[in-house]
Parts: structure tokens; sequence; C-alpha cells
């Protein structure tokens, strides 16, 4: 950018340093505020609420009154100090039934979909195995309501009774329009996702990455509630990341960053399911292993599901000392290890996660890989964050879906023009 760019110089403001909006404008509502503080902490006290948000107890008790008469939160009895006496202490709770909401992850190989209630605990969950590993836009709405149904009938619920739906989808999702930009299980682009779904389940729909739906479980239930910032690393199918900055999750400028698969580890190197070549994706991921299975152990995939059977068998074969098996595990961690130096460089996070259901695979993921992603980063005099794996069973995905549900519900309901 020149010196007389038109962004910088066409019409100078007067001052300088960044204009600010006013401040407070991006936190939420007090009154939303003393509900969160309550439901992150399970129960809590007026007089602890006020504490925890440095606001007069007055104020509270007049918002925790209000959101006791809007049928979000209840009075608890809390536990007695040992040799307590008197009237039990009363403690604020989180009235579960005021919500429940569901959440669908849509993959490759199965579906997975959950339904939570207000205060966050599961109620129900469901699988639906796909008939194909690509399909056409109205077949993938036909699975989202059969796995929704399912769910359904497990909690024994009406459609009528789910405030919202969030739903997660592998690839490249702007998701304050809802319009999934490319997705490597759905045929077509600019695909209305959101839109399309609530005309077909008659439930408000929010859509987003797949990867973000990780990060958001582990930001409400996980390793990183208590953390300002942090990365999480997927490994499935494909590789994705989500990001945490200040408590938030970051989707960058258009909502489609983030793209941790989609790097370049090898100028023309493989070809990667998005149609470039050399991505980290194309040498980490599951596809990428069956691909190097096919090659060097003679091992070939002769249904749409036998991926699974084909990484099995990759895998008990390292173990057991096929070299070849061994040389392929290696190579695909050399090439993740890289991948999560990247991650450190970029960002400096506090802690990095590894997250999905490839975590068994100790080959690829032991502690040598996160030691040489050590050995990679920038580590002159700096403290270096950690690195763990989590192992979280496939329906995480679907419960961080369902939080991105849940985090738009209590915005309109606990708001101070919700109610």
């Amino acid at each position: 950018m020149s010196a007389r760019d038109p962004d910088l110089s066409a019409q100078p403001l007067p001052g300088c340093g960044p204009i600010l909006p006013p401040h407070g404008t991006t936190a939420p509502p007090l009154r939303q505020q003393v509900f969160e503080a309550v439901r992150s902490h399970g129960q809590m006290s007026r007089i602890d609420v006020a504490k925890h948000l440095d606001v007069s107890p007055a104020s509270v008790s007049t918002l925790v009154s209000d959101l006791i008469n809007a049928g979000l939160l209840c009075e608890v009895e809390a536990p007695r100090e040992p040799g307590g006496r008197g009237r039990p202490p009363v403690a604020l709770a989180v009235r579960p039934e005021a919500a429940f909401v569901a959440g669908i992850k849509l993959s490759d190989v199965f579906h997975t979909g959950v339904i939570i209630d207000f205060a966050g605990q599961v109620v129900a969950e469901a699988r639906l195995h796909r008939q194909s590993l690509r399909s056409e836009f109205d077949l993938l709405v036909e699975e989202a309501e059969e796995l929704l149904t399912r769910m359904l009938v497990e909690a024994g619920m009406e459609r009528s009774q789910l405030s919202a739906i969030g739903l997660g989808v592998p690839g490249i999702v702007d998701h304050p329009r809802g319009v999934a930009l490319w997705s490597p299980i759905i045929r077509g682009t600019e695909l209305p996702i959101a839109e399309r779904m609530t005309e077909r389940l008659g439930v408000p729909v929010q859509v987003d990455n797949d990867a973000n739906m990780v990060t958001l479980a582990e930001l409400w239930y996980g390793g990183g509630r208590r953390l300002a910032d942090f990365a999480v690393v997927t490994l499935e199918y494909g590789v994705g990341m989500g990001l945490v900055i200040d408590h938030k999750l970051y989707r960058g400028a258009h909502s489609v960053g983030m793209e941790l698969g989609h790097i370049k580890v090898q100028l023309d190197g493989a070809l990667c399911r998005c149609g470039q070549r050399g991505c980290l994706e194309a040498y980490v991921s599951d596809y990428a292993l069956v691909r190097e299975a096919s090659v060097a152990l003679d091992l070939h995939r002769t249904s749409s599901d036998s991926a699974q059977v084909i990484l099995e068998s990759l895998y008990d074969q390292a173990k057991a000392g096929n070299e070849a098996a061994r040389t392929i595990f290696r190579r695909a961690g050399r090439f993740l290890a890289a991948g999560l130096a990247n991650v450190v460089n970029l960002f400096d996070p506090s802690l990095v996660i590894l997250s999905g259901a490839r975590m068994k695979y100790d080959y690829l993921y032991a502690e040598e890989v996160l030691t040489e992603a050590r050995a990679m980063t920038l580590n002159k005099a700096r403290t270096l964050p950690r690195m763990e794996t989590n192992a979280w069973g496939d329906l995480v995905w679907a419960r961080g879906a369902a939080t991105l549900a849940l985090a738009a519900v209590t915005e309109k309901r606990a708001g101070e023009s919700g109610g």
C-alpha cells in the first residue's frame, strides 16, 4: 500500500490514534452478565455475583428479581457451612427448563446431535450414518431433519419446544450470513444453509465452521474455561482450527479465518480436497493417511465407510513394528508439528489443544510430535505455551454447535431487551 492510498489520505481525520467505540459497548448488558455469572458458576449468591462483577449489591438484586420473574433464574438452597445455624443460605441457579436448544454436527461419515437445556446439560443425543461422503444439499437437509427427529424422540419433546439450533459444518463458513462458501461434504458453493435449514426445521438455525464448534465446547465446558486465549487444532477427516482471544471466539474479518488445514507446507505437493496442492490437511488428515496406506501397504478402500478400517489396520501395523506404517505416521507427525509451531509463532496462545477422534493414534500425536513442535517454535528467551491433547468423543462437536445456539438464545432472553 503506497503513501497515496486513498484509504489513508483522501479525507484525513483530526487527531491521531485508533477511534474506539464508546466504553462498554462491546460488553453484554449487565442483566446478561448477571445471568451468565450464575450459569458459569453453577450456583452463586447475590453478594457473590456483585463481587464477581464489581457492581453494587442493589443493582444485582434488582436484575436478579427481573431474571427470576422472567423464569430464567431460580433460588436454591446453598450448601451450609459446617456447624452453621439459622435459616439455610440461598443461592441462585439457572432454571434448566427455561429453554432448550439443539446442536448438529454434519460430517463425512456420521452426523451427531445433542439437545441441551438452558444450564448447558445434555438431555438427548443421536447419531446418523451417512449414505455417501459427499451429497446434494437437499439430501443433507433431510439427514439433519432425521437426526433432529431422533433426538426429540429420545428427549420426549416436540420440535416447538426448541428455541434454536446450532449447526457445525466442515469447510469455509460465513457465520453472520449463515452461508457455506465451500464444504467438502456438500456439492455446490455459496449455500444458504442457515436459511434453508430454518425453513425446513421450523426453528431458527445458526451455522458455523465445525472446528469453531469444538473450540466453543472447550471454552464453555473444557480446558479453556479460565483462559483468556487459546487455540484448538482439530484432526478428523480434515484439519481445522479455532482461536479464542479475550474469552471470545475469533473468526477473522470476514468470518472465514483460522483455516489451518489449508496453509501450504509443500509447494506443488499432494492434492488437497479443497482443490489446491500442498495443504497441511493433505498430509495429516484421515484421507491423507488412507492414501499413503493404499500406496505403501496395498490397503485399498472398497466402500464409502472403509476409511476407518484402513486407519485401524495402519495403526495396528505400526504398533506391531511395520516400518512402512511407522514411516507414514512419522511423516504425518512432522507435518503436524510444523503446523502447530506456526500456530504458536502466529498467535502466541497460552494453550494449544489437539482435539478429535484421531487422538487415539498415539503414533501421530505422541509426545515426540509435541516436542518437535516446540523445537520448531521461535523460542529464544520466551515462554512456550502448553500443548495437550483432548480425546473427547465425537459428540463434543454437536455439543459445541448446541452452545452456539445457546449463546444466541441467552443474548436474546437475558439481555436487557429480552425477558
